[in-house]
């Protein structure tokens, strides 16, 4: 082959990768955009619904009323952050301050819900009724865990485990299994005068009455038995894990009894 020949070939390789490089730009770009559209029709509540009390715990655009647990001022380097209108939270960045997202208010009795995702074998929670103070070292320290879990993690085959169960007190109360990655789930949490419920996808879950005889004999059997004051506030803040997988969250509403 000719020296001119090779230049040929080599520029028609270059153009050729150029050009596919240029597309796969082209696609993630449109790509952002398009979820960002779709996005845009959540995060928002009907008249009726602005009627029955509910309003936004997120306003798709930013994290305010929002923080990062026992370090408020870390919060804008965390790894949680706003993406295409979903509070997103970004794991594979090591320069981020790792730690779960709070709500900058304390709620007790309340019906709360929001959309969710996981990525490929992905696990993660909600916490409610965590109590943020600096003895407390993490939000599982107080707050009672709604397990969120992608349906090819190991930890589907453990019933205390399960999505929407009460993490690591009871098995779930009807079996469901989560939606795979790339589609939503919805979760529905409810609590009034300690007695709480939990729901995935529309089918009850869990149901607990904190501070009852019951619910202390499960937890002085479970992993949370050297845990002082696990499980016992009947109110506190909200919280979202990030337990080392990226999670997408949505439509985050809450609405006071």
């Amino acid at each position: 082959m000719t020296k001119s020949s090779l230049y040929i070939l080599v520029s028609f390789i270059f153009i050729i990768i150029s050009c596919k490089t240029e597309k796969k730009k082209e696609f993630q770009i449109n790509r952002s955009k398009e979820i960002a559209a779709k996005n845009k029709v959540h995060n928002q509540l009907l008249d009726i619904e602005k009627e029955q009390g509910w309003r936004l715990l997120f306003n798709g655009t930013s994290l305010e009323g929002w923080h990062l647990f026992n370090k408020p001022d870390s919060t804008k380097f965390s790894a949680w952050e706003v993406r295409d209108g979903m509070i997103f939270c970004n794991t594979t960045d090591e320069s981020k301050v790792f730690g779960d997202l709070v709500t900058d208010k304390v709620y007790e009795n309340y019906e709360l819900q929001f959309d969710w995702q996981m990525a490929l074998r992905g696990n993660g929670g909600a916490f409610i009724n965590v109590q943020e103070t600096p003895e407390y070292k993490a939000t599982y320290n107080t707050g009672v865990e709604y397990q969120i879990l992608e349906p090819e993690h190991m930890d589907t085959k453990t019933p205390l485990k399960r999505p929407g169960t009460i993490w690591g007190l009871a098995p779930q109360l009807n079996t469901v299994e989560a939606n795979p990655v790339g589609q939503w789930n919805t979760t529905r949490i409810i609590q009034q005068n300690g007695k709480i419920q939990f729901y995935l996808n529309g089918v009850l879950t869990a149901q607990e009455e904190i501070n009852s005889a019951v619910w202390k004999n499960k937890v002085a059997n479970s992993k949370f038995k050297d845990a002082p004051d696990f499980g016992k506030a009947t109110q506190g803040k909200i919280a979202f894990q990030n337990w080392y997988f990226e999670s997408w969250f949505r439509n985050v509403k809450i609405r006071e009894l």
